[in-house]
């Protein structure tokens, strides 16, 4: 792409961008409005008595908040092949996820919701060209490690996971610069798709490579081991890493060392329900929630959630600083829909919000309810101020150990190890302690100890997520447990290595 182009269409973008930027609440008012307008003789409108809406407050006494399970019995006959039932028509795609007590999820994508998938991401890399001011980053190779882009049929929908279904929607000037070629994307086995994007990419101009952070690291340490050398020497116009669903921080020194350089960062926050929000500035904090994307949020207090408390509010009146449950109402018919992440505001002009966990990936065996926000800050905290960095971590409750008190006990596994592990499970244990009070008191009342450290071989979470058929694409290991189930997998693949 010419490089004039290139900043005039982010110029452009970000213009357009403004208007809801500028007038958020507004931009749901009428988001709001529309989804009924289009929903209501949908089945599920029939059901919910959409055409008798007309405020938030009667939406809320119309519409309860369900879970996947919850919507399920409208899902299963959209899947079965009916019209109109939480959409019109019938929807372009289904998203298949894992994860349920009845097994697979489908989740719907609609003909009105898949352009937004696109667009967020797209305008979260212009965004990030307009600020730089560099367009270089759109001249090079691009790479989206993502999953297989081969999609089955489900009563004559197109279903596959959500990185393949986006392959097939990239743009037109983008398309051209993008590897891997489709042959490797539709590879299967994991690590054999790695070792063949490394041998398509190695000798390529690289400038943006997208991914899951960890995944991104395995084909970085496959390069790494090709070529011996790093891999800002392989790729020296490599300018640009674009990430989701995990945070980077943990990453971040093991990608400096492997990369040998710094290098910019855009974070997205996709979900098979919606495209979120978007990494909008370098220079501020969160990242910009996308509030004129067919989507209208809502919001529960955690602290009122766990109570089984669920008042639900709108954007206009979230503050900053506390844990919501993020709930959405979207242009694919989901309704009410609890996706399950936690969110933080950090700033409400515009409204930005940091993804602080999710909500049944907590521990609170003693009742510290401890979210993956705090325990990723604090493992940050520690190992910038110990030199080392992390690969990967579980954390669960000890709570019947053979002697002493109960503990939280950290499952990591490390790319450079501390000097003095004792001294770095203290800091990192104060530095819980000073992010979630419930945990100090404990401590300081004696009802727990302090943290104890497991040091993990090298390579046993890869194991660990082949071992659950979840190695690669959109995977990615759990952080925390509120019980053993996970921790216990992890030590007996450790003790096995």
């Amino acid at each position: 792409m010419k490089s004039v182009f290139v900043y005039l269409f982010a110029k452009y973008i970000s213009y357009k961008n403004g208007f809801w930027k500028r007038n958020p609440v507004l931009a749901q008012e009428k988001t709001l409005k529309k989804l009924i307008s289009q929903a209501k003789n949908t089945e599920f409108g029939k059901d919910h008595g959409f055409e008798k809406i007309s405020s938030h407050k009667q939406w809320v006494k119309n519409v309860p908040i369900r879970d996947y399970e919850g919507i399920k019995k409208y899902i299963d006959r959209v899947v079965a092949g009916e019209h109109n039932v939480l959409w019109p028509k019938k929807p372009i795609y289904f998203c298949k996820t894992s994860g349920t007590t009845s097994g697979s999820k489908y989740i719907p994508i609609s003909k009105e919701s898949m352009p937004y998938h696109i667009k967020s991401a797209r305008d979260a890399i212009f965004e990030y060209v307009l600020e730089s001011g560099d367009t270089s980053i759109l001249s090079g190779k691009m790479i989206f490690l993502q999953g297989s882009p081969v999609l089955s049929k489900t009563s004559g929908v197109l279903t596959g996971r959500l990185s393949g279904i986006v392959a097939h929607h990239i743009p037109f000037y983008l398309k051209k610069n993008r590897l891997p070629s489709y042959k490797t994307n539709c590879i299967e086995d994991w690590e054999k798709k790695v070792d063949a994007i490394v041998s398509e990419t190695v000798d390529q101009n690289m400038t943006l490579i997208s991914g899951i952070p960890p995944w991104v690291k395995m084909y970085f340490e496959k390069i790494n081991k090709k070529r011996g050398v790093s891999i800002g020497e392989v790729f020296p116009g490599f300018k640009l890493f674009i990430y989701g669903g995990v945070n980077y921080a943990p990453y971040k020194r093991s990608f400096e060392k492997l990369i040998g350089r710094k290098i910019g960062s855009v974070e997205l926050y996709p979900a098979s329900e919606g495209f979120i929000a978007y990494q909008d500035s370098q220079k501020e904090k969160g990242l910009l929630l996308c509030v004129d994307n067919g989507i209208f949020y809502e919001f529960i207090l955690l602290s009122d959630f766990i109570k089984n408390k669920y008042e639900r509010i709108g954007l206009g009146r979230v503050v900053k600083g506390v844990d919501y449950v993020i709930i959405l109402n979207t242009n694919a018919g989901l309704w009410g829909y609890n996706i399950g992440d936690t969110v933080r505001f950090v700033c409400l002009d515009p409204f930005r919000v940091v993804v602080s966990g999710r909500v049944g990936h907590f521990t609170s065996a003693f009742g510290e309810h401890v979210i993956a926000q705090e325990v990723e800050g604090s493992l940050e905290k520690a190992a910038e101020s110990h030199f080392c960095s992390v690969l990967e971590f579980h954390v669960s409750p000890q709570i019947n150990p053979n002697s002493g008190l109960p503990f939280h006990e950290w499952l990591i596994e490390f790319d450079e190890e501390p000097n003095d592990m004792s001294i770095f499970a203290e800091t990192l244990d104060l530095n819980l302690q000073n992010k979630n009070t419930y945990y100090k008191d404990l401590i300081e009342g004696g009802v727990l100890r302090g943290l104890k450290i497991v040091v993990l071989k090298k390579g046993v979470f890869n194991h660990y997520m082949l071992s659950e058929g979840r190695l690669g694409g959109q995977n990615k290991p759990p952080r925390l447990a509120n019980n053993r189930k996970v921790a216990e997998k992890i030590i007996k693949i450790n003790e096995k290595q």
